[in-house]
């Protein structure tokens, strides 16, 4: 395989016959008087500095290097992200439930909180909500925390366990 490099940019003829991942018809075989070019900004010659440098700047900080080490969802098989599904539904759904009934809870200033029906939805939640009260003050004597993270669980429980979610297509794949 030959690369000639431009620049920073190396461009490899051998890439211009690669197969295509993508299920629609592969747009490089409509036209083959069109010519593709492949485009990488890693040249042969900086390949080992850059990789060096990636590997020096990954140990010196120390968050990219737990990043990189943390399990990604990529990582996940169908199996695990089932079990995710599992207890993230449930657990989102409830804290959901828990934050409506704060917002409720929110309308009446003089419940008893500590007495029990109240105590079940004030218990749990009260701890998050403290610490986002320092950021998000009431404002004109009304406590939006409670609104805040209900939209914020209501985000992740679309984006992770949701019809479309990250952890329900991960669970959908063919294991190969």
């Amino acid at each position: 395989m030959t690369t000639v490099a431009s620049g920073f940019v190396s461009f490899s003829p051998a890439l211009l016959h690669a197969k295509s991942r993508r299920p629609f018809p592969n747009f490089r075989n409509r036209s083959p008087s069109l010519p593709t070019v492949s485009a990488s900004l890693r040249s042969n010659v900086e390949a080992d500095t850059t990789a060096n440098l990636y590997s020096n700047i990954r140990e010196t900080n120390s968050v990219s290097g737990l990043l990189h080490n943390s399990i990604t969802l990529a990582d996940l098989d169908p199996g695990t992200a089932k079990v995710a599904i599992g207890i993230l539904g449930p657990a989102l759904s409830a804290f959901g439930f828990l934050f409506i009934v704060r917002i409720v809870m929110s309308w009446y200033p003089k419940l008893p909180v500590d007495k029990f029906p109240y105590v079940l939805a004030y218990a749990p939640t009260e701890p998050i909500l403290a610490q986002t009260r320092k950021v998000i003050p009431p404002l004109a004597g009304v406590d939006v925390t409670p609104v805040v993270w209900f939209g914020l669980l209501s985000f992740l429980s679309e984006i992770l366990v949701g019809p479309q979610g990250l952890l329900v297509l991960v669970s959908q794949q063919q294991v190969s």
